[in-house]
């Protein structure tokens, strides 16, 4: 019982300094995802482009970040590029590694949901008189906006977990929050368990976020 009621206390006080780092988390995931986002359409736009030029870019931006662990592209960013003499703050530096990690994964997401529309799509849009421009946005990205929704959400919701390593950066998010709660009070399991429970939470709440935009973009073909 006794054991019991310590551990209560623990997470008690334990509990305003995670919700703090859990704030920092969430506020992490959203701008990422919205920097992820804006990055990633105009990159599968460019990979499905028919001129070379503009793939090729494309291409070796999405490759250079799914090739390589987002661990070292914190750390280029980081601690890397000030020796070329561009420096970020730690918040700018992660934000900024975890925007362009998830545009290229979100990028090939929605390049595969466009090259899956059939060949009859574009040769309707352009009977029609529409350029290829209005075709793509018209014609094709509705359609496969519908089906990449659900991996691309999944890329998006990894971002909640993916914050964690921010922390190697100090930032203060909910994995930094728990490793200085525990220099402090010596307990890792409870603390760490209790961090894992806010990550799933998250989690959870963002899984419901993406049922509910599949549905909005199913409903008008149910």
């Amino acid at each position: 019982m006794t054991s019991l009621v310590e551990l209560v206390d623990l997470l008690r006080e334990a509990a305003p300094v995670l919700a703090k780092g859990a704030g920092t988390t969430l506020a992490f995931a959203v701008a990422s995802m919205a920097g992820g986002l804006v990055l990633g359409f105009p990159t599968a736009v460019l990979r499905v482009a028919p001129w070379a030029p503009l793939r090729w870019p494309a291409t070796l931006y999405v490759s250079a970040f799914r090739g390589t662990p987002l661990l070292v592209q914190l750390f280029v960013i980081y601690y890397g590029l000030p020796g070329v003499g561009i420096a970020f703050t730690p918040v700018t530096a992660g934000i900024l590694a975890l925007s362009l990690n998830a545009g290229a994964y979100l990028s090939e997401s929605l390049r595969g949901a466009i090259l899956g529309v059939g060949r009859g799509q574009w040769d309707a849009g352009f009977s029609l008189g529409l350029t290829y421009r209005q075709t793509l946005g018209l014609v094709i990205l509705p359609q496969a906006l519908r089906t990449a929704v659900p991996a691309m959400s999944n890329t998006l919701i990894s971002l909640i977990k993916d914050t964690a390593l921010v922390s190697v950066i100090t930032v203060s998010e909910l994995m930094l929050a728990t490793k200085e709660l525990i220099a402090v009070t010596f307990r890792p399991l409870p603390l760490y368990v209790a961090a894992a429970g806010v990550y799933w939470l998250l989690s959870l709440f963002f899984e419901a976020v993406q049922r509910r935009a599949e549905r909005h973009v199913n409903r008008g073909h149910q």
